[in-house]
């Protein structure tokens, strides 16, 4: 395209193509004869409303002159944050990233726009168009990148969040990039912060990385606790956390509960869940409060069971299931343990696999769990929980456990989890004998798959390949 194009020379083209007068294409595409006669001589700047008039007129994609609508907001006239703001809006909306990094790397050369740009991310963020807001968050934190800046903290917390997903390695990039910004985060978007950061590491079993983040959050919800607790009145211009300040008490010892479980110090861990039952100082009443104290003593009273069950207690078994099976967002969390003791105590649990089989496929409900089962959590506990299926299987020397051995290969490989990856690897060479050749040839194509980010700890576990 001729750099001298313009979406004036377009519609002037098509106008004489169709030999369209200006009157014509008024009533045609809704705009006033006299403002289009404006538009067309260069008197008036063509705002966002008109394009999108005259790209309807026209019948043309929605989009089709955004490329050009950036140098007419920058070459052809002085950019103005009134017609620059619902462009970027439009742009997300339709998916155009490259046009808000024009528009955006165009602005800030004038730093004056930040804090309009950090305001327009900021809504973006918030009806959950993050990749466009994402555009706006890196722009602008590379803007005041000098600064220290809690704008500049909550662009990197908001990247943070967006740039969660499936993969182990970029969750913990992410995460590592992010601490070094938390501390500077009002105390509310601290403490979502930190829960965050501690589901990027529990899904990554950094339990004394856990620990250490569990600990500060109970050290910063507490303070923040007493303090409003001892003010007369709160302050008007004091921003509410996510969540009521006690429910961060409560999460903290949940967490550090669940620390103590996964090092096998069960007495800790229920030393723990005693303190996260414990109501009698929560201050706090109405609705929320209620559901949120309800929602810890459903966890308190599971997870007595659980710690007593994963301590060996065969007889608590058959009550843990019985107590968990209404409620299904904790089902799948249930089976996950119920697997593990299954396979360290050689219980037998046919009857419990067989009872609850629907809900071993957990990603079709994943937005029913709870709020510590967040998505990487979930992605690495399924993954183990295949792998510890397969090993149940083939422990009772049944071939099933092959099947289990690649699913759990496959989901491992897709959250790039060496760990478990490292497990199936070992599980079906000792278990080679049993595989068709069908599941041969599968399991060759999985592995294949994860060569392509594997290192030296896993070429050395895969040598053979």
């Amino acid at each position: 395209m001729n750099s001298a194009t313009t979406i004036r020379s377009h519609l002037e083209a098509y106008l004489d193509a169709r030999h369209m007068s200006i009157n014509q294409f008024s009533v045609q595409s809704g705009i006033n004869s006299g403002t289009l006669s404006r538009l067309l001589s260069g008197q008036q700047p063509v705002a966002m409303n008109h394009l999108k008039l005259i790209t309807r007129g026209m019948k043309l994609p929605e989009d089709y002159f955004y490329s050009m609508y950036i140098d007419e907001c920058f070459l052809y006239s002085a950019p103005t944050w009134r017609r620059l703001r619902p462009f970027i809006l439009s742009c997300a909306e339709l998916g155009r990233l490259d046009c808000i990094e024009l528009v955006v790397k165009n602005l800030l050369d004038n730093l004056i726009y930040a804090p309009m740009l950090f305001e327009v991310a900021e809504g973006l963020f918030e009806e959950n168009q993050w990749q466009a807001a994402a555009v706006l968050y890196k722009n602008v934190s590379a803007s005041e990148k000098y600064q220290h800046s809690e704008r500049l903290a909550i662009c990197q917390y908001r990247l943070f969040r967006i740039a969660l997903g499936d993969s182990q390695t970029l969750n913990l990039q992410a995460a590592l990039l992010f601490e070094c910004y938390i501390n500077r985060l009002e105390v509310p978007d601290q403490l979502e912060g930190l829960k965050h950061l501690m589901h990027v590491y529990y899904s990554l079993h950094k339990w004394d990385k856990v620990d250490e983040l569990a600990r500060e959050m109970h050290r910063l919800a507490t303070l923040s606790y007493q303090h409003l607790h001892r003010s007369v009145r709160r302050e008007k211009h004091d921003k509410p956390p996510v969540k009521p300040l006690f429910f961060y008490i409560l999460y903290s010892y949940l967490m550090r509960a669940s620390v103590c479980e996964e090092y096998g110090d069960y007495a800790a861990a229920l030393s723990y869940v005693s303190m996260y039952l414990d109501r009698s100082w929560v201050m706090e009443t109405g609705e929320e409060a209620n559901t949120i104290l309800a929602q810890f003593q459903e966890w308190g009273t599971a997870n007595t069971m659980l710690y007593r069950m994963m301590s060996g207690d065969a007889q608590v078994l058959d009550e843990y299931v019985e107590y968990i099976a209404p409620h299904a967002n904790e089902i799948f969390v249930a089976l996950y343990n119920i697997m593990i003791s299954a396979n360290r105590f050689s219980w037998n649990v046919d009857h419990i696999l067989s009872r609850f089989s629907s809900y071993i496929p957990y990603r079709t409900n994943l937005r029913d769990f709870g709020l510590l089962h967040n998505e990487q959590i979930l992605a690495d506990q399924y993954s183990t929980f295949l792998a510890e299926l397969a090993v149940y299987y083939l422990h009772h020397h049944r071939r099933e456990g092959i099947e289990f051995i690649l699913q759990s290969l496959q989901s491992a490989a897709k959250i790039k989890s060496e760990s478990i990856i490292i497990k199936c690897v070992n599980l079906f060479e000792q278990h080679r004998q049993l595989a068709s050749g069908e599941e041969k040839e599968q399991y060759k194509l999985l592995i294949g798959e994860v060569q392509s980010f594997n290192d030296k700890k896993m070429d050395h576990a895969l040598g053979y390949v």
